[in-house]
Order: C-alpha cells, then structure tokens, then sequence
C-alpha cells in the first residue's frame, strides 16, 4: 500500500501493536496516547485482552488495538490470548509489528514474520528500546530484519524515553486513509471503567508478586460505586483470583502486609485514573486450573466472541 500525498484530508483508521511478550507494546501506546490506559511490568504476557484507544490530533484519529504478545500457548487463557492478537490482523489499516534491538531472531519472531507476511497491508517495523543500545548495533539490528520480510517502513524508538516517537507518530498518518472520526474528542478508550481499575489492580500484583504466581491471577471487580454522601468517593471490592492455596497465603502475605501493598499501590493509580478519591478492599480466592476453565475465563473478561 502506497502512502497518501493529499495533506488537507481527515485520516483515520486502525492500528494494531502486535509482538512477543514484553517488547513495550503497551509502554508504546501509553506513550503516544499520553495517559496510562494499558497496564505495564517487566513479566511477560501482561496484556490479556484487545485493549482500544485512541489519539486525536488536526490531522485525524488513529485508533490503536494493543494486543497480548504472541507466544506459544500453554493453557487455553494462552490460546486465547494468542487468537486475539493474530486475528487483528484481518482488521486493520496498519500493523506495527513491536521488537527489541538485537540481531537474534528467534522462533518467536518467525512466526510472527509468517503471519505479517500474509496480511495485505503495510507493516512498520518498529524496533523498540533504542536507549539500549549503539548506534553501530542498531544498524545491525536493522539489517538482521530486513532479511526475513520486507517492511514499508522500520522505525527506531525508545517507548521509555519517548525518542522518535513523535515521528512514528507522523508515519504511521502517512499511511491512514481517508476516512471518519470515529470518536469524539474526549475519547481515549473503549474499555469498561471496572476493565481498566482490574487492570490496574493486577498489574501491581504483577509488579510485586514472585515469578511463579503472576500468570496464575485474575483479578475480578465485584463492586464499583460512587458513594451516595459523597459523589467523589467511590467504593470498589475487587477479588484477586489464584490457582493454588500457597499461592493464596503468598499474595495476602504476612499479616496481609502484601494485599495492603498491593491495595495501596493500586489505589493511588485508580484514583489518578477516577479523578476520584476511592475506597478500596481486596479479597483473595483460590480457583484451581482456572486458566484451563471455558467458564472461568469468560466469567473473569476472556470471552472470544466479545473479541472476533
């Protein structure tokens, strides 16, 4: 696909962040969109859903789809995860296709080059955390790529540090059609409020959670509400969902010194999130094999038809 010469017409379209787990796809979108919508931590595989925002600017919308990364499934809340990433594919104008500054490319990488390979429209190539490294081995890094599969653009940046950013930005404008603003102006995701203070609240157990519990969570917001005498308070009751029973007594830790901090880190976001000052309690249940659970995953938002 060409890119579009006429500067005076309105673009929009869909853009979809696709790569292997914890290459900075949702670091990337937070930074362009410019406020936390998608959660972030150094673990892999910590986007789940199809996540939908949206950037506005005089030149048009481009509306972003933040897929999880794509691995080898293990469980069905790993096939599910991988089906949702692979089928934006078929839906979008643009993909950026997420990766790290190194020559090696491995399976992962492959795979992902196979299936962009069958998609009809333009792939960018965007090669994340260029803070890392020199400039020599960024060359090289570039050379390695262009080898498997040919790119319509490849663009160097640092989601951290926000370097080149404001450039991918204009190329990916390049690329958008002609077309209609599909939200109003405020709009800066489709996602429930009770989705993203979910989110939130799992992404601090992520963060101070030990290696072999984060995978095994979920974490389901029971209720939501702003208080009757005092509309900028809200009350939330949140459960977080694990698969074992020592798994229970780790994330509600000594003398439930854990679950507070989690709580209280994940309150702070919320309410930044809210505007609103909030009141939050958290409970902790054990839902053994509950990633390999049809039901469970539908009742806790991993639901395949919600996403095709």
């Amino acid at each position: 696909m060409e890119k579009i010469q006429n500067e005076d017409v309105f673009r929009s379209g869909f853009v979809s962040l696709v790569g292997r787990p914890n290459v900075g796809k949702s670091t990337l979108m937070n930074r362009i969109i410019g406020q936390k919508i998608a959660i972030t931590s150094n673990k892999p595989q910590t986007t789940r859903n199809r996540i939908q925002t949206i950037y506005h600017d005089e030149r048009g919308q481009i509306v972003f789809l933040d897929t999880p990364g794509i691995h080898k499934a293990k469980n069905k809340l790993g096939e599910y995860m991988v089906g949702v990433a692979e089928r934006t594919f078929e839906e979008v104008d643009v993909v950026l296709w997420l990766v790290e500054a190194t020559t090696f490319i491995g399976k992962g990488e492959q795979h992902i080059a196979e299936q962009l390979k069958k998609a009809r429209i333009p792939v960018i190539l965007v090669m994340n955390k260029i803070d890392t490294v020199k400039k020599d081995e960024l060359l090289a890094c570039i050379d390695a790529y262009q080898k498997i599969m040919e790119f319509s653009e490849i663009i160097p940046v640092s989601a951290r540090t926000g370097e080149r950013v404001d450039h991918l930005v204009d190329v990916m404008f390049e690329y958008l059609p002609e077309g209609p603003q599909f939200y109003d102006e405020e709009t800066v995701t489709d996602q429930p409020e009770r989705q993203i203070v979910a989110e939130l609240i799992r992404e601090k157990a992520l963060r101070l959670l030990s290696d072999e519990i984060p995978h095994g969570i979920a974490v389901a917001v029971d209720q939501m509400k702003v208080r009757r005498n005092n509309k900028n308070l809200y009350d939330i009751d949140a459960t977080i969902i694990c698969e074992r029973d020592s798994h229970k007594g780790i994330i509600i830790g000594k003398q439930g010194q854990m679950l507070k901090k989690i709580g209280s880190q994940a309150r702070v976001e919320i309410e930044d999130f809210l505007q609103k000052k909030v009141n939050l309690k958290l409970w902790v249940k054990v839902k053994k094999d509950w990633r390999d659970s049809d039901f469970l995953l539908k009742n806790f938002g991993y639901n395949k038809k919600q996403d095709l």
